[in-house]
Parts: C-alpha cells; sequence; structure tokens
C-alpha cells in the first residue's frame, strides 16, 4: 500500500536538510531513495526537497466564536453561587432543575435561548467558565486537616435490624465543636445526621456535649426525615455510647452501633458532611452565647432546603487498587431529594410531601437568608475578640484556674 501525500511529506522534511548538505554522488543516493520510497519522478522529488528547506508562514485559523456569551456566564456563576460553589461534576446535573426554578422564582432573568445554552453546559466546561470566580474565593487560613474518602466499618452494640446501607434510614452520626481553639468553659456543639443511602442531612446546634441535648436534637431531627429513621453508627464519645442513647434507640427498634476504638475516619459519610456543610458555613469560630445558638440552628434549618433539596451528591460506585494506583469511580451526582424520590422504600406520601416541599424552596432566597444569618453569627464571634471580650475570656481562664486550685485543696 502506497504512502499518503502526509506521510510523503514527512519523509521529505526529514531528509531535506541532508540533502542540501550532501555532495553530488550523495544527492544523487538520496534522490534515488525517495524515488523509491514515495514513486515520485526525479525531478518532483528534487523540486519537493527544495521547497521542504523553505520556511512556512503558518496563519493563525480565526477562533471560532463562542458559544457561551456573557449572559450566560453571569447566570452559571449565579447558579454556583446560589448552589455554594460546587464542582461542575456536582454542578452540571443541577442546572437542569435549578434554572426553572431560579426563573420560576424571577431570580434568574433570561431568555428561553439562554437558558438552554446553560443547561446545556458540560461539567469540563463549566470548570473552565469558572476559573476566574474560583480565583476570587479561595480559602487561606482553614484547617490542615481535611476529610479524605475513607471506609466504614462498625461493631454491633445491640440490634434490632440489619444493618442496611442501601435502605434510607440508617444513619452516621457525629458531633462537631465550635470552641475556636479555646477550649475554656462551655460552648455550643453541632450534631450532624447523614443518611448513606440518599445522603440526606440534617444539622441541629446544642449549648454543650451533655447527653440530654445530643438526645433531644436527635429526636427532633428523627421526626423530620422524610423517612423512619432504622439504624444510628456513632463513634465511641461519651455523648453517644450512653445507657440513655442506648435505651432511646431500643424503646424505638432502631440499630446501634459504633465505630472502632480509635479508628475516627470509620464514619466516612457524616465526616466529609462535617467540612462540606458545617465548617464551610459557620467556620472555626467560637460559638458559646445563646444568642448564637440561635442563628446557628436557624442556619441550619435553611440550609437543609439546599443541601437536601437542590446540591447533588457523588457517590462512590467501585474502588480498585491497581498496586499504588487507586482507581475510584462515582456515580453521577444526584441530590438526596431525587434519590429518595427514587427509592422504593419511601412511600408516596413521603414523596407527595417531599414534591410539595421542593416546589416552595427559592435556592436563591434562602442562599440570601443563610449569608447575612453567617454575617450576624460571625459579628457576634468576632465581638467577642475584642479588648472587652478578651478580658472575659480571661476571667473566665482564671476562674477555671481558681475553681481546679480549690478543688486540689
Amino acid at each position: 500500500m502506497g504512502l499518503t501525500m502526509a506521510e510523503r511529506r514527512a519523509v521529505t522534511t526529514a531528509i531535506a536538510t541532508r540533502y542540501k548538505r550532501a555532495a553530488k554522488p550523495g544527492k544523487a543516493r538520496i534522490l534515488d531513495e525517495l524515488c523509491a520510497t514515495t514513486g515520485w519522478h526525479r525531478d518532483h522529488a528534487r523540486k519537493a526537497l527544495r521547497a521542504a528547506l523553505i520556511p512556512k508562514v503558518v496563519q493563525p485559523r480565526a477562533a471560532r466564536p463562542p458559544m457561551y456569551g456573557p449572559n450566560v456566564v453571569a447566570a452559571l456563576i449565579f447558579c454556583w453561587a446560589v448552589l455554594g460553589m460546587p464542582a461542575g461534576k456536582r454542578l452540571a446535573p443541577a442546572l437542569t432543575d435549578l434554572v426553572p426554578v431560579l426563573r420560576t422564582f424571577g431570580e434568574l432573568d433570561i431568555d428561553d435561548a439562554t437558558a438552554l445554552l446553560l443547561v446545556g453546559m458540560s461539567a469540563a466546561t463549566i470548570d473552565r467558565r469558572l476559573v476566574p470566580e474560583r480565583k476570587k474565593h479561595v480559602l487561606r487560613g482553614r484547617s490542615h486537616t481535611k476529610p479524605g474518602t475513607l471506609l466504614k466499618s462498625q461493631i454491633p452494640i445491640r440490634t434490632w435490624a440489619q444493618w442496611d446501607d442501601v435502605v434510607p434510614g440508617f444513619v452516621e452520626i457525629d458531633l462537631v465543636g465550635h470552641e475556636g481553639g479555646n477550649a475554656v468553659g462551655e460552648h455550643c456543639y453541632t450534631l450532624t445526621v447523614t443518611d448513606i443511602a440518599t445522603g440526606w442531612t440534617e444539622n441541629r446546634s446544642v449549648p454543650n456535649k451533655a447527653r440530654k441535648w445530643v438526645i433531644a436534637a436527635l429526636e427532633e431531627i428523627a421526626t423530620i426525615l422524610p423517612f423512619p429513621l432504622l439504624g444510628v453508627d456513632s463513634d465511641n464519645g461519651s455523648e453517644f455510647i450512653n445507657h440513655h442513647l442506648l435505651d432511646w434507640c431500643e424503646r424505638r427498634h432502631i440499630t446501634f452501633t459504633r465505630s472502632r476504638p480509635g479508628n475516627s475516619n470509620d464514619g466516612a459519610h457524616v465526616e466529609q458532611k462535617n467540612w462540606a456543610v458545617v465548617r464551610t458555613i459557620v467556620g472555626y469560630l467560637r460559638y458559646d452565647t445563646p444568642a448564637e445558638l440561635v442563628l446557628l440552628n436557624t442556619i441550619w434549618v435553611l440550609q437543609s432546603q439546599l443541601t437536601n433539596y437542590f446540591c447533588p451528591q457523588q457517590k462512590l460506585t467501585s474502588k480498585v487498587r491497581d498496586g499504588a494506583k487507586v482507581i475510584k469511580k462515582y456515580d453521577t451526582a444526584t441530590t438526596p431529594y431525587h434519590r429518595a424520590l427514587a427509592h422504593e422504600r419511601v412511600c408516596a406520601e413521603d414523596r407527595a410531601i417531599l414534591g410539595d416541599t421542593h416546589a416552595g424552596i427559592n435556592p436563591a432566597a434562602v442562599q440570601r437568608q443563610i449569608q447575612a444569618m453567617s454575617t450576624e453569627l460571625i459579628t457576634h464571634a468576632t465581638a467577642k475578640t475584642t479588648p472587652t471580650g478578651q478580658a472575659a475570656v480571661t476571667r473566665a481562664i482564671l476562674d477555671e484556674s481558681t475553681n481546679q486550685t480549690s478543688r486540689a485543696s
């Protein structure tokens, strides 16, 4: 089979310099080789060799007109901000549901053509278009430790049903401390409850780690979940591993399990939400007043609407290790709301309630409320770092030291 024109040009370019530098007998041999290889006449071969040495001016190709204009990009940035700045793989599937909702509530003023382009953007295109915006929101000064993708393993304590991660209602729970780096005195904690099958997440803040507050918060969350609570998995903290919580589970026939001692990473699902929901919303400041507790719980009620109804989540479907390389595959990002609707164990009545709730949520308005509440919460917390606030902290430290001395004597 003969060479293609591209292959002939490549051969000619490769030997053109050697042909120019060779003596007359050498040029004859090179011509013979080139004619034998390409099937060209000697005159055409000479012409091709001379032409290969002439520099060619490459004309730049005219750029294609951009498909996504400023209006589309501006609408994309707005949607991205409403959902809390997710990655493209999570944002792309959400746009199909989010864009019509925002247009219905008058938050997104775009025409049908722009909406069609916005909904059709791929995850890679979204990430490229959002690069300038992401640079403006790079987080600095946060914790150096972030939760990773970890395996889950439980040790049963007392069971009333088989632990089944596929069925909605089996949750992981954990407490997040809001001590702000100062562990003196009491401060707020946030209870995070994450359903493993759907990713549904609820949060409630409590004034301290006392088990009565933890059980009360868990009781409240159990009543608002869109499916019955079937199983609870916790770490080995005393706020969870106690007779009170065990009795609470036994009375409701709820499976109660705990993670392995010394393996705090067993609760991978809830640990991820501790970072993605709690820390990214309220940060690492110290919250220890009744006013801050009220603000925290107000934020969690609002955030639940965004997290569960509009923020897609990806689930790990497979993990294969090939030597030092680990290959992970994830499913298509889907909201907990849609996962719950699609699950056969969620009854029709609960699906109808979920649908009515979803139809009445304006995600942009909810995000504005959350930002306003977060700003007020930060204002309360940072006000305590003023000289007056620092004096109060110092007095608390001195009082604690005095009490310890008195007890020791």
